[in-house]
């Protein structure tokens, strides 16, 4: 899905990317992959951090290609008169803006709700903020590892007797980045019907809280507290990671009944399926021993291609325990195209993630990787209307 698509769904949609590093910047990236145009603006001496986040190649940061990809990147000084009556021009000819600034920043600069809309009375404002707009922590710094913290998140990953443990990636940021661009989707939708655009008030420490599940119905029904479990479930058994005899792992899941009675039968332990307590998931995960031992015993015996072929033929669910290189190669991924390959005019073809879901009539596209800093500036605003003249003045003056 990649290259140039005349059929996109959010063709004619303009988005206004003012947001660093990735909760907001991730909702427009995937708004541009259906064809949004996206204009991402960054400060004249200190770009989007993302660029200079993790590895880069020949002094290019790598992070940067995949996040803003399908972005047209200009530079503007919001602090100053130049730059804020720039963006008030962009904003005017905009559909969405998204920002992620503390709380009262953009107001500090005039360039808050009541100025923004007034430009433009159709605008949705994003503001994506660790802790949302009010409230008594949302003047506070944050990123996602608090609300990875915060949530509950952290206090029920790791094993029962180890410290609580944190992702080694972005999590609450990407699932923040998803519900960003559902947000906005939905108040666009609201505007069809209104013809009025509104607010969009996203607290990075929600969407985390909302993908862990029931646990404040648990708790307040029940007084129930989800203690850590490693990668036991407190629902089903067994479920866990596996070594092969080759060294691999591998991961079962039985979360249906008919499942967890397939394994049993394909490791040599029928009878197990005959114990009361294996009728319900809950009860065999209080039984976890015993069918983490028939299991993992019975892999120990087999290699990581032997295990993956018998469950299978068996329909059991597994999984390899894959790291990015087998990613690569997956059959899976490959079929799907999932790891696609786009040309970069810096470092020739890349291969990256594609958009994150197929339509059948209208599909998305990655049509260019991140741009250099402020590389359509000129563009950008001249079609804006801008002159030679008032470029000149706003880079004297360091809007630009």
């Amino acid at each position: 899905m990649t290259g140039t698509t005349t059929t996109t769904p959010l063709s004619g949609l303009r988005v206004l990317d003012l947001a660093t590093l990735f909760a907001g910047p991730l909702a427009a990236t995937m708004l541009g992959d259906f064809g949004a145009e996206v204009i991402k603006v960054e400060h004249p001496t200190k770009p989007d951090p993302s660029r200079g986040h993790g590895p880069s190649k020949d002094g290019i940061g790598l992070w940067w290609k995949l996040l803003g990809r399908n972005k047209r990147t200009i530079t503007l000084d919001l602090s100053k008169p130049g730059g804020r009556d720039t963006l008030l021009r962009l904003a005017a000819t905009a559909d969405v803006i998204i920002e992620n600034f503390r709380p009262g920043t953009l107001e500090k600069w005039d360039l808050g709700w009541a100025e923004l809309s007034a430009a433009n009375p159709q605008l949705v404002l994003a503001r994506v903020t660790a802790f949302g707009q009010f409230g008594p922590y949302a003047h506070r710094p944050g990123f996602g590892t608090l609300a990875e913290a915060m949530s509950g998140f952290a206090a029920i990953t790791g094993e029962p007797d180890a410290p609580p443990t944190l992702p080694p990636f972005g999590l609450a940021d990407s699932i923040a980045g998803l519900a960003t661009a559902y947000a906005v989707m939905t108040a666009l939708a609201a505007r069809d019907r209104t013809g009025e655009g509104q607010v969009v008030d996203m607290a990075i420490i929600e969407p985390i809280l909302t993908a862990l599940g029931p646990q404040p119905l648990w708790y307040d029904q029940l007084g129930h507290v989800q203690p850590r479990t490693g990668n036991r479930s407190q629902n089903n058994a067994p479920r866990n990671t596996y070594r092969t005899a080759d060294g691999s792992w591998v991961a079962v899941s039985t979360s249906a009944q008919s499942i967890a009675e397939r394994v049993m039968r394909l490791v040599g332990r029928p009878e197990l399926i005959d114990e009361p307590w294996f009728a319900t998931g809950a009860d065999r995960a209080r039984h976890a021993d015993i069918l983490d031992a028939a299991v993992g015993d019975w892999i120990a015996q087999r290699t990581r291609t032997e295990v993956l072929a018998a469950f299978e033929k068996a329909e059991a669910a597994v999984a390899p325990i894959q790291d990015v290189r087998d990613v690569m190669t997956d059959p899976q991924y490959q079929a799907l195209d999932t790891i696609t390959s786009v040309d970069d005019p810096e470092l020739g073809p890349l291969r990256m993630q594609n958009v994150l879901f197929r339509l059948s009539a209208t599909p998305g596209a990655i049509r260019w990787t991140g741009r250099p800093h402020g590389a359509d500036t000129d563009t950008v605003l001249s079609e804006l209307g801008l002159t030679d003249t008032e470029l000149t003045t706003l880079r004297q003056e360091g809007a630009l």
